[in-house]
């Protein structure tokens, strides 16, 4: 293929996020295509024997198995690792291979992980369920007390991992001091960064030495295709990640890597959109929800109890909110009167969608685990799209006032 200026590191990382956004890791073949090409292969064939024998053997560049490398895909990878200020990127199958990559690589028998109790219903199982399977333990702590972080840390603690802000509960971690806590201990931080994506928040910036993606979510933007991302240094991909990456194969197809590049060009553009609406949203209906005894929690809002930092560590504060109704019946007579807004449990879309975490994303948790973490049987999560924000507030109000609310 014939590489571009864009595929020159030295000018890349010299480009600003806008234009790593759009441009970054584009490579070009001979026909000069301005999108970027789709390899729709799982192989590759050779000159000669000895160049295959010295692909497979690491002396020459050049592909060897689309488990491995594609064309596409590396041309996603290039354009994250900009993005988030990375060394390097994997991109995986979905959002959750990716954090089962980024956990499972690094961790053996005897290890010991410090979590966060607020995470999607499914990150939580990982820790409390399928790591413990392999011998490895887990401690479960509130990611926003600080001293929690410390005081859970043992001899043998290996990984720190979170979300921030946490699906769906919103709650925001201190990623300088949790990032720095951890490097002190010789600790390697996981960040789940799917609710705010690079064009909100970098956690690399605060420390973090792995950052995991749902790609599904604000990178596609459109609810077309699954996808999930992992980076870090080029030292630990290629050390840990590539390693486990080459011989479980949680890849992703070229054609969705495809589709969450073309996301990624309006990426910030959609995300601040969303950020800006949802907090004009959570404004409008806060007090109504705060006189019908819930409360409504979104890190943009000043009654956010870490907003503040919240502010400090992200460009904007991201599309989703969460809000309490009080009950199950409540949450479904709410939901029922949308006209506007779909039932979904997808997050990122240009779509309004909402739904009820305790039925849907969360409810392979035990009762007592989800009380745990804040998701309450009341709990409703909105992903605030590209709409008319009256419009979604009408909406809104429609269905508040159909429950009773």
């Amino acid at each position: 293929m014939k590489k571009t200026i864009g595929m020159d590191r030295a000018v890349t990382r010299n480009w600003r996020p806008a234009t790593r956004a759009v441009r970054g890791g584009t490579q070009r073949s001979e026909h000069g295509e301005t999108s970027e090409a789709l390899f729709l292969t799982s192989g590759y064939s050779y000159d000669d024997a000895q160049t295959v024998a010295d692909r497979f053997a690491g002396e020459a560049e050049g592909m060897t198995y689309s488990r491995l490398q594609n064309p596409t895909v590396a041309m996603l990878e290039e354009r994250i690792a900009l993005m988030e200020g990375a060394e390097a990127c994997r991109a995986q199958a979905s959002g959750m291979a990716a954090m089962t990559a980024a956990l499972l690589c690094q961790l053996s028998t005897g290890d010991h992980v410090v979590a966060a109790r607020a995470a999607f219903g499914s990150c939580r199982w990982l820790v409390d369920s399928l790591l413990p399977r392999f011998g490895i333990e887990t401690s479960v702590i509130d990611s926003a007390d600080n001293d929690q972080w410390e005081a859970a840390i043992r001899p043998n603690t290996r990984v720190f991992f979170f979300e921030t802000p946490a699906n769906p509960t919103l709650d925001v971690v201190d990623l300088r001091h949790v990032c720095d806590l951890a490097r002190a201990h010789g600790i390697t931080t996981v960040v789940d960064n799917a609710f705010a994506s690079p064009a909100l928040q970098r956690p690399m910036e605060f420390g973090a030495d792995v950052v995991a993606y749902s790609a599904t979510k604000l990178m596609d933007g459109q609810g077309r295709v699954l996808a999930g991302a992992v980076c870090g240094s080029a030292q630990w991909v290629e050390e840990y990640l590539l390693p486990f990456q080459r011989n479980t194969g949680p890849n992703i197809a070229p054609f969705n890597a495809w589709v969450v590049m073309k996301g990624l060009e309006t990426l910030s553009l959609r995300a601040h959109r969303q950020s800006r609406s949802a907090v004009e949203i959570g404004h409008a209906i806060e007090e109504r929800i705060a006189r019908a005894g819930g409360e409504l929690r979104h890190p943009g809002l000043a009654s956010h109890p870490r907003h503040e930092l919240a502010l400090r560590q992200m460009d904007a504060t991201g599309p989703i909110f969460a809000f309490d109704v009080g009950t199950r019946e409540r949450a479904f007579a709410v939901l029922d009167a949308l006209e506007l807004i779909d039932i979904s449990n997808n997050i990122g879309d240009a779509k309004s969608l909402m739904c009820h975490p305790a039925s849907t994303t969360h409810a392979g948790m035990t009762d007592e685990a989800r009380i745990d973490m804040g998701v309450t049987e009341g709990l409703l999560r909105i992903n605030v799209g590209l709409e008319d924000v009256a419009d979604l507030t009408e909406d809104l109000d429609r269905a508040l006032a159909a429950a009773g609310i």
